[in-house]
Order: C-alpha cells, then sequence, then structure tokens
C-alpha cells in the first residue's frame, strides 16, 4: 500500500511525493519532495519561504525527518537563509553523526551540502509582521518578555491561528511499498517569537516520531506543549499497546490537558499505522487533514477528529 498523510498546508505536495511512490521511491523520498513543496509555497506564511519572522524580523526554520525502519533521524531548527530546511535535515540524518544542528551551525553545515542562501522574507510576510508587532516594541528595539506575551496571548484567542493560520507547521507521513514509514516536520514556527526559540518540529518524540513496527505521527500547534508532553512519541506508544489511530492520537492529546500554560492553543496530530490506517486529530473544532493513496488522483481531505481539552489547568485555577 502506498500512502501519504498530512497536515492540510501539505495539499500542495502531495501529488508529487505520490508520484515518487508509485515509481517505486522511498517514504523518506515521498516525505521529502511533499515537504518541499510547502517550504517554497510563498502563501503559506508558517514555512519555509514566506514564514513569518521572529521578534527581530529574520526568518528562522525548523525542521525534522525520522525514518521508521531504522529510527535514524535528522533536524535542523533556528536556520535563517535556506529555503529548504526539510532537505538539510535529511543532509543530517543521512551524513552526520548527530541528530540536531541549530543557527551557524545549521547554516554552516548547508554551505557545506551545497545549499544556495535566499531571502525568506517576502512582501507580504513583512507586511503581516510588521502589522502584528507595531506598537508592541519600546524604542531601541528592547523585547521585554511581556511584549512576547502580549503577543503569544493574542494567538491563543485567536481561532483562525488556534487552528494553525499563522502558527502552523507541515506534517508529512508516508507508507511506501516495501512496506516502510518515514515522517518529516517543516515550520517557521510561532510567529513574532523570542530570536532562537525552537519549537517541536525539530525536536524527535515532541514535532514526530516514526517506528515501523507501529506508526509515525507527527503535530502542528504551540510546539511547547508536544516538547513537554512528548506527544509524537506518546501517540506512537498508544499504537505500540495496539490502540487504533484516532484513540491513540485522542488520549495524547487528551493528556495536554495537565499542562499549566496561560499561552495554550490549539494542538494537532497526524497518525498513520503500518497496515495503513490513519487519522487526524486536533483540539480545535472544525480542523481537516489531507490524504493519498494509490487509488486516487488528488489529496482527499477529511474532518480531524476533535478532541476536547477543557484547558482547566492553563493558569492553575479549578474548572468544570
Amino acid at each position: 500500500m502506498l500512502i501519504l498523510v498530512g497536515s492540510s498546508n501539505a495539499a500542495v505536495g502531495m501529488a508529487e511525493g505520490m508520484a515518487v511512490l508509485r515509481a517505486g521511491g522511498t517514504a523518506l523520498d515521498a516525505v521529502e519532495v511533499t515537504i518541499r513543496r510547502v517550504e517554497s509555497n510563498p502563501q503559506d506564511h508558517t514555512v519555509g519561504l514566506g514564514g513569518l519572522p521572529n521578534l527581530l524580523g529574520d526568518v528562522e526554520l525548523d525542521a525534522s525527518m525520522m525514518d521508521g525502519h531504522t529510527l535514524a533521524a535528522g533536524a535542523v531548527a533556528a536556520v535563517k537563509h535556506f529555503e529548504h530546511p526539510i532537505s538539510l535535515a535529511r543532509r543530517v540524518m543521512e551524513e552526520l553523526p548527530h541528530t540536531l544542528l541549530v543557527g551557524a551551525g545549521a547554516e554552516r553545515f548547508a554551505r557545506e551540502c551545497g545549499f544556495s542562501p535566499t531571502d525568506l522574507l517576502t512582501p507580504e510576510a513583512r507586511r503581516i509582521y510588521e502589522a502584528g508587532i507595531a506598537g508592541n516594541v519600546p524604542r531601541g528595539g528592547r523585547y521585554a518578555k511581556t511584549i512576547l506575551g502580549t503577543l503569544a496571548a493574542r494567538l491563543a484567542a485567536d481561532p483562525d491561528r488556534a487552528a494553525g493560520k499563522d502558527t502552523g507547521t507541515v506534517n508529512v507521513l508516508a507508507l511506501d511499498a516495501a512496506g516502510r514509514l518515514a515522517a518529516g516536520v517543516s515550520t517557521s514556527g510561532f510567529a513574532w517569537k523570542y530570536p532562537g526559540r525552537v519549537g517541536d518540529s525539530a525536536v524527535i518524540g515532541a514535532g514526530n516520531y516514526c517506528d515501523d513496527r507501529y506508526g509515525a505521527a507527527a503535530c502542528t500547534g504551540r510546539g511547547e506543549m508536544a516538547i513537554r508532553a512528548a506527544t509524537a512519541h506518546a501517540i506512537v506508544l498508544y499504537l505500540r499497546d495496539g490502540w487504533g489511530p484516532v484513540e491513540a492520537g485522542a488520549q495524547a492529546l487528551a493528556e495536554l490537558d495537565h499542562l499549566v500554560d496561560p499561552f495554550r492553543s490549539a494542538m494537532n496530530a497526524v497518525v498513520l499505522t503500518p497496515d495503513g490506517r490513519h487519522a487526524g486529530l486536533s483540539t480545535a473544532v472544525g480542523s481537516t487533514y489531507v490524504y493519498m493513496d494509490e487509488t486516487i488522483d488528488r489529496p482527499a481531505k477529511a474532518a480531524r477528529h476533535h478532541v476536547p481539552v477543557a484547558g482547566s489547568r492553563e493558569t492553575g485555577r479549578s474548572g468544570a
């Protein structure tokens, strides 16, 4: 069985990813090709080119890949000037004795690998950045944590952004003809984030996890929550214990209700099992995900299973 599963913004690259699988390519190849197409989409302000910048106006990208057959993984974080961090993450996985490179080190490795630097901040992304930060930055460019908190609170309170409009990520899971699974994640991260912030997308076990024996999972949303709860890994552990993709994902997302987090926002996950079953889940109502298998010519959209999270612990208060 050949299948790709991903966040809704992955749809623009799925036809190319499926062409790779149909030609006998690996799950890793399909994940990379699909995500590269999203990274090059300037209309997507959550990933790659056109991604929304940090507080200083710099676009910083995070990405990771995991091979479900070997459990090998590679990741990069806080990368500037390079459009395809997913490909760089794969090179880290395959060519270095490391799992994660960040900042200047990741950029140095990109140059050594022949990646070409580019300006990631598009005019539209700059406009959104300047509108969002206007009136919130003191003279002299000093960024107090209260400013970041104000912006975070706005994102958490905005239903569109809570569902992933401006705080999202691209997730892609793949199953190839050899029965191997792969997972990939790429993002420009939390809009207006503090410089150097790294979210779950670059953290194996939080943003994605993949094991051919049990399944694959990847997350989008407030990455700090997924890091604290190791959400992607938790989903795969529930799959290992015999739970179905909906049940495994729902249980892992429900565990986020235990976190105290005044800036909590929606969390989302996609799940894929070795036998091709898949699911999307979200703590937000009305979210969707996409999938494509060898029997269809274009990605299909499906509703994510809603996981109610009361958020009663977000400020330590008791709740219903």
